[in-house]
């Protein structure tokens, strides 16, 4: 969410200066204008992305991982644990300052299930490794 949220604060920047310097032979109209502009901006460059983030969910059970995400129509995965062949995790310079990270899950049969932005994902990624790979993996 620092992207989004860089955009709405450089849209309420530019549109403040915008109002700022718009002369006055142009009002209201200008003023609707860049108002109109400032709200499109915001709802694709910052309401969008924060309900997809909010829609979001991954699911980890005894039986299987649960992908859900989506704001007005829904797509989803499951994975069965007993398909999951390797558990991986990737974190670049900014994940490792905001302590999170990109799980990936390998299979044998599948393109790989990733998911973005775990909070901890080392102890995440320690946690769901145990859960799947002792004792001779997931049971059912």
């Amino acid at each position: 969410m620092i992207g989004p949220g860089l955009v709405l604060l450089l849209a309420g920047t530019l549109t403040g200066v915008a109002l700022a310097f718009v002369p006055a032979d142009w009002q209201p109209w200008a003023g609707f204008v860049i108002a109109l502009v400032a709200v499109v901006a915001l709802v694709i460059g910052f309401v969008v992305p924060l309900l997809t983030w909010r829609t979001t969910t991954y699911t980890l059970t005894n039986r299987r991982m649960i992908t859900r995400r989506g704001i007005i129509s829904k797509a989803g995965h499951d994975l069965p644990l007993q398909r999951i062949s390797n558990v991986s995790y990737e974190q670049d310079l900014l994940d490792r300052i905001l302590r999170c990270g990109t799980l990936v899950f390998t299979t044998s049969a599948e393109a790989p299930l990733v998911l973005s932005d775990i909070p901890g994902i080392e102890a995440v990624h320690v946690q769901v490794s145990n859960l799947l790979f002792a004792n001779g993996g997931p049971r059912e």
